[in-house]
């Protein structure tokens, strides 16, 4: 019986020893970043009334981040991120839906987006005739 609590007395000690400054060392590290599954995707829109966004004074901003859900201040986020990834995230590939009907009223709207999709900087700008061209083409550009 004596043997046996020595040698747990021994391998206790020398695990200790060996280990010890192991686990120090690993508390020591700077921390790292976390890693994701899912490529940044956060976007902040804005849109103005005028012929450019150089022109126009912003009126309103939302932000939105799609990855790893949909987020942000937009108000249809969930729709606005499966409108983007269903276009890749191109913008200009978001077409105006064909049951609504606007005037011909030019009244200028400029929507800027920029951010990150899926790890890519976005820059974005498209001048609308109108608010209502601006709302057909989809729930990333109506907020």
């Amino acid at each position: 019986m004596r043997n046996t609590a020595r040698w747990a007395a021994t391998l206790g000690l020398t695990a200790t020893a060996v280990c010890g400054p192991l686990t120090g060392a690993a508390l020591a590290a700077p921390p790292t970043a976390p890693t994701t599954l899912y490529a940044p995707s956060a976007l902040v829109l804005t849109v103005g009334h005028g012929e450019s966004a150089a022109l126009a004074t912003p009126e309103r901003a939302v932000t939105l981040a799609c990855a790893p859900g949909a987020s942000g201040t937009h108000p249809a986020a969930a729709s606005a991120c499966t409108d983007l990834r269903s276009a890749d995230g191109d913008l200009d590939a978001l077409t105006a839906r064909s049951d609504v009907l606007c005037t011909r009223e030019y009244d200028p709207v400029v929507v800027t987006v920029d951010g990150v999709w899926r790890g890519q900087r976005v820059s974005y700008e498209r001048v609308f005739p109108n608010e209502c061209v601006k709302s057909s083409h989809g729930s990333v550009f109506t907020f």
